[in-house]
């Protein structure tokens, strides 16, 4: 699954608009065809009036304790978006106040469907997923995992939603931490290669200024490229490597240097610690 499912958007409500949370709210509100109303609650006063509108009704947990439980009981998709070490309290919160027939979902890292399952009424629906952070300019990518009792429409609903932000894709939660070790945490890879490529421009003797646009620039092409593209990245590589040119020379070097199985043990040591925050 990688697009929206087709039709109206569910009734959602988001506990928490943080980084997460506040990505999948704008990419609601922008999706003008299918939005309804949602029900949003952030622990600071003055964020929960700022956020208040025609199309969003907020309010503070930290002015009014119910508020969590309040804004849950007619949704049909309760997003739990605060961070991993709140993410089990927050179900049991709200535990009595979810609809029958509601999905929970949870976007914190390393946080089981069957921790949060344990903490709400049994036979309660969750969905584990793992969007990452251009989610917030709306080029996201989620995994999500379903939890014991999650029906195939329940899982189209959550699909639906956070579709707005980006594309969507279900693995098994078995692979949800190998998802992670990519998706989730590859952002950071990129931003780290964009870095040193700038610093090697730097080096060559360009301005810090110049490199740094080109490093950007050139990633964004490439991607841009490879997207609208009918070939994968290694032939696209392949293409742009001219026999004893220039960037077969480079290309020669990572190689040398292995770069694949950098990326190999890279993220194998992100889903290890993924595995553990789960059994921790």
């Amino acid at each position: 699954m990688s697009a929206a499912p087709e039709g109206p958007s569910p009734r959602v409500a988001i506990l928490g608009t943080g980084s997460m949370g506040g990505a999948i709210l704008s990419g609601l509100l922008a999706d003008e065809a299918t939005r309804r109303p949602v029900r949003v609650t952030t622990r600071s006063e003055a964020t929960a009036a700022a956020l208040v509108s025609d199309a969003v009704v907020a309010s503070s947990s930290e002015r009014d304790p119910s508020a969590n439980s309040r804004a849950v009981t007619e949704a049909e998709v309760v997003i739990l978006g605060v961070k991993p070490v709140g993410t089990v309290a927050l179900a049991a919160e709200i535990a009595d106040a979810v609809p029958a027939g509601a999905v929970v979902v949870s976007v914190a890292a390393g946080i089981t469907t069957a921790a949060i399952e344990s903490a709400l009424p049994a036979g309660t629906a969750v969905v584990r997923a793992m969007p990452n952070t251009p989610s917030t300019v709306g080029r996201g990518v989620t995994g999500l995992a379903r939890g014991a009792a999650v029906t195939d429409d329940q899982l189209d609903s959550v699909a639906r939603v956070l579709a707005t932000v980006g594309s969507v894709h279900v693995v098994p939660e078995d692979r949800i931490d190998a998802l992670t070790s990519i998706s989730g945490s590859g952002p950071a890879y990129v931003f780290l290669l964009i870095d040193a490529l700038a610093a090697a421009g730097v080096a060559r003797g360009l301005s810090p200024e110049l490199s740094a646009a080109l490093a950007a620039e050139t990633f964004a092409g490439s991607s841009a490229l490879l997207a609208a593209s009918d070939v994968d990245a290694r032939e696209l590589r392949r293409r742009v490597t001219s026999p004893g040119g220039t960037t077969a020379k480079a290309v020669e070097v990572f190689e040398q240097r292995d770069i694949a199985g950098i990326f190999d043990a890279a993220t194998a040591a992100a889903a290890a610690r993924a595995a553990e925050m789960s059994r921790s």
